[in-house]
């Protein structure tokens, strides 16, 4: 805790010096950086607002403004030309699981086209034996890969352990599905779990049979697969450690991330974060939201503040209510016009915790403790459940400050979004959906409701805050590409999904830098290029409000800047 209030303090000391020290005497100083040269996008206001020069000083911004004034009250510092090239504020994601970044950037690149190769199980099949080199199969003694898609896979399903077992029977192999809410396993898997034909299913979760039989194939369901996957994804060595963090780092520094979060944190995940901030080897920082179950304890650490130490700290607890939309297991009010396998007609999904009871006693701890929390809810039933519970705390303990947050709401209806509003709930919507599975919806829930999967527009024009996010390692932590799915709304065959749910450039730019800061309680020090602030910035190739909405996915990150350090230089 003295850590943590020193930093604090320090911080507060920086603050107070970047407003109210003589600028002459800051601009003496040799780490003083001018930039200047290229469209500088404050994101400060409700519509583009330019600035023709920034200075940072100790890692703040201490000024913005014209070039002139700049260069007089900083005759001392560095110049950095910008060339033509855009600078913003550092990207920060609505929602995401910094902790599965290491696993997608080192393991089998298993992902479909275009992020990767593999469209049918043949390829999956070789892209994991390449992969399983005994240097690879050494960093957490499995072969693994995350991003497997069945609704692209030209099988139309899932790989099984029968299709595994070609890879290997001797290692144990998981892949996690692109929702994350899945797994399939090998035999030699299975056998390691220890699970076979006497487990049964956890509630919340599936383990899915051979035809005719309680035998295992090899495909786990949301809590059948989710507890193991840090398990079995965990490095095995510091030597591994090491590769998994400064890979997985590297790669969301590549796409401009200055603040990541880590959206589901099991034990291993914190003891992970918490392992590598001790260290001081984080570059960016992270913000975990612990699960549920677990939440009690370390949500009574210092960890859990309102400020980093060593660019970690914990920022609330998450509670998830049911899976995946495009993995059939959300819970809707209506059935699936496709069922997934072995399902009946009729099937809408299930809940991860079908008692009322518990959610309000798990939102009951957050209220009564003044923890922030997290509901990932998909299917319509699933946000029932969460507003009639919510609702309920809510009359006990009040909502002032709360800023809970809805993550998903894939299908949410429009009477819902009302709801939401009143229990003034911020929605972190994922409009990415639109292109990597709104084909698939249409087929799962029909013409008259895909229109409205992630209706950032509706969310906007009912005042309710968003933000959006890429939910990586569900896809890959590609923020450009989140811009360009919630602007044009394009699916994979070229179809516009829900049209008037579009949001403009800059609607989307604010949702991963203003918007985003302010859902995670860091508006007064990150977000926007605003003097004494954070100096968190990411220079871009192209300015994305002066291309056309095609050419912004294309759109690159050149150089990350956190804390007025270069962590990434492209």
């Amino acid at each position: 805790m003295i850590k943590i209030r020193h930093s604090f303090f320090i911080i507060g000391i920086l603050l107070l010096t970047a407003s109210c020290s003589s600028e002459k005497e800051i601009g003496n100083k040799n780490n003083s950086t001018i930039y200047f040269g290229g469209d500088i996008l404050t994101m400060e206001s409700d519509r583009p607002v330019y600035v023709e020069s920034v200075v940072i000083n100790s890692g703040l911004i201490v000024f913005t403004g014209s070039l002139e004034q700049a260069n007089k009250k900083y005759p001392n510092a560095k110049k950095s030309d910008l060339n033509g090239k855009t600078l913003m504020p550092g990207f920060i994601d609505g929602h995401c699981h910094f902790a599965g970044f290491p696993g997608q950037s080192v393991g089998a690149q298993i992902l479909p086209p275009p992020d990767a190769t593999v469209s049918n199980i043949p390829t999956l099949i070789k892209v994991l034996k390449e992969w399983a080199t005994p240097e690879n199969v050494e960093l957490t003694g499995w072969i693994f890969g995350l991003g497997f898609d069945d609704s692209v896979l030209e099988e139309k399903r899932f790989p099984n352990k029968f299709d595994l077992d070609k890879v290997s029977t001797d290692i144990p192999i998981m892949i996690i599905h692109i929702s994350g809410h899945f797994a399939s396993v090998n035999s030699k898997g299975l056998e390691l779990l220890e699970i076979n034909s006497n487990t049964t299913d956890p509630e919340g979760g599936i383990i899915r049979r051979v035809n005719g039989s309680n035998e295992p194939n090899g495909v786990l369901e949301e809590l059948a697969a989710i507890p193991y996957m840090p398990i079995v994804l965990g490095p095995k060595s510091e030597k591994a450690m090491m590769t998994f963090l400064n890979s997985g780092q590297e790669m969301a520094m590549s796409y401009g991330y200055t603040t990541a979060q880590e959206g589901r944190a099991m034990p291993n995940t914190h003891a992970f974060l918490e392992e590598v901030a001790k260290q001081e080897l984080l570059k960016i920082d992270i913000v975990s939201y612990i699960d549920y179950s677990i939440a009690d304890s370390l949500l009574r650490t210092e960890w859990n503040s309102s400020s980093y130490t060593n660019h970690y700290r914990i920022g609330g607890m998450k509670i998830t209510l049911d899976g995946s939309p495009q993995g059939r297991t959300a819970w809707r009010t209506q059935p699936y016009l496709l069922p997934p396998d072995g399902a009946e007609k009729g099937y809408k999904g299930y809940p991860a915790i079908p008692n009322d009871q518990d959610v309000i006693d798990i939102y009951e701890i957050a209220y009564k403790n003044k923890w922030q929390i997290l509901t990932h809810a998909n299917g319509d039933a699933a946000m029932d459940q969460m507003i009639r519970t919510m609702s309920k705390v809510q009359q006990k303990y009040g909502k002032e400050n709360r800023r809970d947050v809805l993550i998903h709401g894939q299908y949410v209806r429009n009477d819902q979004l009302d709801e939401l509003q009143k229990l003034d709930v911020i929605a972190s919507l994922f409009p990415l959906h639109t292109y990597y599975w709104g084909d698939w919806h249409e087929q799962l829930i029909g013409d008259s409701l895909v229109n409205f999967i992630s209706p950032t527009r509706s969310a906007l024009d009912k005042n309710l805050k968003i933000t959006i996010h890429t939910d990586a390692p569900v896809a890959l932590p590609n923020l450009m590409r989140v811009i360009w799915t919630a602007t044009t709304r394009i699916s994979r065959s070229g179809k516009i999904i829900g049209e008037d749910q579009r949001l403009t450039v800059y609607e989307a730019l604010k949702c991963i830098t203003d918007w985003s800061a302010y859902q995670h309680f860091e508006e007064k020090t990150k977000g926007t290029l605003t003097q004494g602030k954070i100096a968190d910035l990411v220079l871009l190739n192209k300015n994305p409000l002066k291309v056309s909405l095609e050419e912004v996915k294309d759109i690159i990150v050149m150089e990350t800047i956190k804390n007025g350090e270069t962590v990434f230089k492209r």
